[in-house]
């Protein structure tokens, strides 16, 4: 219980405290943007590796070398956890924004720095927008961003890691329209960190493997036809992997 009060704590004061950065990050950016978006992106990762640490995780990253660092990527990854963005946004190499829920996008502060990392908020009720924020990914990743969505739709609450929900094939437009890599993303036992003992954080050993890169334009007929299906398999099969080392 102590670690969830002390992570409440970081955050709070982290939000509240950085007021005076987000107005000098926005001052940077009027006048060299891509210098703003760096600055965000250190910051928020060093705060994200701070709270990792207050947990106590143990994290096995496994296969990061599959990551290009000198152009965008759209991750995917199964969703398990809250810590699921933290564990993940704390090792991109070059800016990335995550495609997030549209109801992120109420609370104050977090918002401002979500918007400053280029994250996306999409309402999932409303088709039209869900088409237009799809668009506005592609347009980030042509410009040079990484974009991550977990395409399951939602945090899964199921018993296991291998129960996955079905992989909405509309993610991997930003892919299929900009030729940009895939990388998938194997997140393991990540749920045991918070979501089964809520509301207590508990130090567990978690994997995150990245898989390699897959080029949309590379795949056959039937592979791009079904291509959630695709990627699906390849990150279910990880997870399997990956249970002997848990």
């Amino acid at each position: 219980m102590l670690r969830f009060i002390l992570v409440c704590i970081v955050v709070i004061g982290f939000l509240i405290l950085s007021i005076p950065i987000l107005l000098v990050e926005w001052i940077i950016g009027k006048f060299k943007p891509e210098v703003k978006d760096i600055s965000s992106l250190r910051i928020i990762q060093a705060v994200f590796k701070f709270i990792l640490w207050i947990t106590g995780v143990k994290v096995t990253v496994i296969g990061e070398e599959n990551v290009p660092k000198d152009q965008p990527v759209l991750y995917i990854g199964n969703h398990r956890s809250y810590f699921d963005i933290l564990l993940t946004y704390s090792r991109c190499p070059i800016r990335t924004g995550y495609v997030a829920k549209k109801e992120m996008e109420r609370f104050p502060l977090l918002s401002n720095w979500m918007r400053y990392l280029h994250c996306l908020f999409l309402d999932r009720k409303d088709i039209r927008q869900g088409l237009q924020t799809i668009l506005t990914a592609i347009a980030k990743v042509k410009s040079g961003i990484s974009i991550c969505i977990f395409p399951e739709g939602t945090r899964n609450r199921a018993e296991s890691d291998l129960e996955l929900m079905p992989f909405h094939d509309g993610s991997f437009k930003i892919a299929t329209k900009t030729g940009c890599p895939i990388i998938p993303i194997s997140l393991s036992n990540t749920a045991q960190m918070f979501e089964a003992h809520f509301p207590k954080i508990t130090p567990v050993h978690v994997i995150v493997e990245y898989g390699a890169p897959i080029y949309p334009d590379q795949l056959d007929k039937e592979q791009k036809k079904h291509i959630g299906t695709y990627v699906q398999e390849i990150i279910l099969e990880t997870l399997k992997k990956n249970q002997e080392l848990l």
